[in-house]
């Protein structure tokens, strides 16, 4: 199978790197905004490099995956639909609900396949977590409780190009309960702080926040992130029942340290970013797509499940600006 790959940054060169080994590919495309960095990537990897998205296009490539900058996801996601490929998606599909829209009503128009990048769902640990919540060993699961920390802040010109700290890193955890429990977000109450870099408050953005969701059988979840967690990258879910607990992402490499005597301490070497975190996850990921694009498996993540994760992620923006709790019927009203 031929696939294109657009955009050779530090997420598409190493989806570049999968692809490429995966034994369904027969030949990948790569196309880059500088079209250096996309010949340095395919000499190095031995794929073909296009001197333009035009090219890649016109190189008749079977399926297209979008690794690129944001802003060009959903007019990526919308040539590919209007020329019959199935695509892979980075998320978002864009930074807010009318072009999320727009592009979803391209591709159910097309007909076409878009599988939205939400690399948890294929994580040993969280595929773990959904079956022991599913099959019933925890019991009635009252409380949820999920972490998504960076170990330092982005660089400033990534802030109004990523919707903000919700959008960009709880979207992940919004997503990933969903999933797992197969439960909807009803209620949130958010808050957020911006104590660190100066440029977080020009942007309007936080470098820290807490949600609190209610989801549609009473479960509460609570979902932190942060920009400053310096000990390292730590993401975490936290699964109470009445008759156990569950936990993801707890591991040698966890930044954390114990404050009980003989208890854990902080790790020599702690996870430092998403990449080296769930390396696994997203090349079971982008080995899922290949699959899904040569029809010899259902899509693990439509272009609607990425909308509900949106959904909950505006909720929250609304609620932290507001000050108050939202409602996700709310929101719903416009979609």
């Amino acid at each position: 199978m031929r696939i294109g790959l657009v955009g050779t940054g530090r997420i598409g060169s190493f989806h570049a790197e999968a692809l490429r080994a995966q034994p369904a590919v027969s030949e990948l495309v790569v196309a880059d905004a500088d079209p250096a960095r996309a010949a340095e990537v395919a000499a190095r990897i031995g794929a073909r490099a296009a001197g333009s998205v035009d090219g890649l296009f016109a190189a008749g490539v079977e399926a297209v995956v979008i690794a690129s900058a944001t802003s060009s996801h959903a007019d990526l996601i919308t040539r590919a639909a209007r020329a019959g490929l199935p695509a892979y998606c980075e998320k978002p599909i864009a930074l807010d609900l009318a072009g999320t829209l727009r592009a979803l009503h391209e591709v159910e128009s097309a007909g076409t396949m878009l599988q939205m990048g939400f690399q948890r769902r294929f994580d040993a640990g969280y595929l773990a977590a959904r079956e022991a919540y599913r099959d019933g060993r925890l019991g009635r699961v009252h409380t949820i409780r999920a972490i998504t920390s960076d170990p330092a802040p982005p660089p400033p010109e990534f802030l109004p190009l990523s919707g903000g700290l919700i959008r960009d890193c709880l979207v992940h955890d919004f997503d990933a309960v969903r999933w797992l429990t197969g439960r909807e977000v009803v209620e949130v109450f958010a808050r957020g702080s911006a104590g660190g870099a100066a440029f977080f408050r020009q942007a309007g953005d936080v470098d820290t926040a807490a949600a609190l969701l209610t989801l549609d059988d009473g479960t509460l979840v609570t979902a932190t992130a942060t920009r400053y967690n310096g000990a390292g990258y730590d993401v975490r879910m936290e699964l109470s029942g009445e008759r156990d607990q569950f936990v993801v992402g707890l591991d040698a490499r966890t930044p954390f340290t114990s404050a009980e005597p003989g208890g854990p301490q902080r790790p020599a070497r702690p996870w430092t970013g998403f990449l080296e975190r769930f390396d696994s996850a997203y090349r079971a990921e982008l080995a899922a797509f290949v699959q899904a694009a040569r029809g010899e498996a259902p899509n693990p993540c439509s272009g609607r499940e990425a909308l509900h994760a949106l959904l909950v992620a505006e909720a929250c923006e609304v609620s932290r600006l507001e000050e108050r709790p939202v409602r996700l019927e709310e929101i719903a009203k416009q979609v």
